[in-house]
């Protein structure tokens, strides 16, 4: 079974806004929901889980219902940390009776410009290696800095990937990724693909992803998102 995993459990206090983000709503519909509807349209996912803010989940449930996301199965309740939140939603598989050869496609909330193909990518690219970590090369020249004022040293970009989301492992595999990361008493990783780095010992490989696969984190970015909803290819463009 291939079963998408969506992160909702931060307050999205960097927003600003009354409400947590993946539940404000851009085009008439909440931005977690465009998001569920990326994965609800794709053949080959079976099921969705939503890890989700707690007091949000009759929310959530009910936006599911309106929008026909049929593909919601389990809602878990959200963590203190990223991490934490990650961690409710594999065990919560687990406990639910899905079984280690399950893929779990691991994606925040709120990125609701997923495309198919990236969908399709991570679910190939898992079955062929086992860790499958959404990300496009970076472009930038990049600066390192202590205090974020002042710099003098620069990190060659050419090796540096910036990682996105879906990241796509074998529920077994991430499984044991956490109970080593408990083990050497590492709490609080940034994200699967940093965890994985520091517990060591595993290959990721990297699935192209696409720049309009944005996070959306201040409204800035809502802005962004809106632009992109509304814009198409030129048709002169290759």
């Amino acid at each position: 079974m291939n079963i998408a995993l969506l992160i909702a459990g931060g307050a999205g206090n960097r927003m600003g806004q009354d409400i947590p983000k993946q539940f404000l709503h851009v085009d008439g519909c909440p931005i977690i929901v465009h998001t569920m509807q990326c994965f609800q349209k794709h053949p080959d996912i079976d099921a969705m889980a939503v890890v989700c803010l707690k007091g949000w989940e009759t929310v959530l449930q009910a936006y599911a219902n309106q929008f026909s996301i049929t593909k919601l199965k389990w809602i878990f309740p959200g963590g203190n940390t990223g991490m934490e939140s990650i961690h409710n939603g594999i065990y919560g598989l687990k406990g639910e009776g899905c079984v280690d050869d399950d893929l779990v496609l691991i994606h925040d909330s709120v990125r609701p410009l997923l495309s198919q193909d990236i969908i399709s990518s991570n679910i190939a690219i898992c079955k062929a290696y086992g860790y499958a970590i959404t990300g496009i090369q970076c472009r930038e020249a990049i600066l390192e800095s202590e205090d974020g004022f002042v710099s003098t040293t620069s990190i060659p970009r050419d090796t540096l990937i910036r990682t996105q989301t879906p990241q796509t492992f074998r529920l077994g595999n991430i499984l044991d990724v956490h109970e080593e990361a408990k083990r050497k008493g590492i709490m609080d990783s940034v994200a699967s693909c940093t965890l994985i780095a520091e517990v060591g010992g595993r290959e990721m490989h990297i699935v192209p992803g696409s720049e309009k696969n944005i996070k959306i984190t201040t409204v800035e970015d809502i802005e962004i998102l809106k632009a992109l909803m509304h814009t198409t290819k030129e048709g002169w463009m290759k």
